[in-house]
């Protein structure tokens, strides 16, 4: 059974997605916030990290950077719910900003049980560990 880490400080989001990806047979470990987060990866094994881009404690992008340093082989789904007072004013492409820091999805909140399911598996699938004798001899 894949584990998924969880990162978010609004507990409801968290519930929301736990119940989703348990009834999706994911094993799931929720941190809320990002000091919780790094300690459950301190301490335990995860296929794939959902990690909320703002979170309090943490200085906006922090999370996503950290996240990445610490297991970079994990992929990490970005979200984000960031929303801007005025909509016509230029903003700062956040989850774009999220890739480049090493994000291998984003989602923008709120998003669908079926898009955070797409965007899962789709990382699962690039990110097989049994991939990675293919990716190699690709390279080499």
């Amino acid at each position: 059974m894949r584990h998924i880490l969880v990162v978010d400080d609004d507990p409801m989001v968290c519930m929301a997605i736990e119940v989703y990806l348990q009834r999706n047979n994911f094993r799931v470990t929720i941190a809320e916030g990002g000091e919780a987060g790094l300690r459950a990866l301190e301490h335990q094994q995860f296929d794939l990290m959902i990690i909320d881009i703002f979170m309090p404690h943490m200085r906006g992008f922090e999370s996503i950077r950290l996240f990445h340093e610490r297991a970079p082989v994990i992929p990490l789904i970005a979200v984000s719910g960031y929303a801007f007072a005025n909509l016509n004013s230029p903003a700062p492409d956040f989850l774009r900003m999220a890739l480049e820091l090493g994000a291998a999805r984003c989602l923008r909140k709120p998003f669908t049980p079926h898009a955070l399911l797409a965007a899962i598996n789709d990382c699962l699938a690039e990110h097989r560990p049994d991939g990675d004798i293919a990716s190699a001899a690709r390279l080499g």
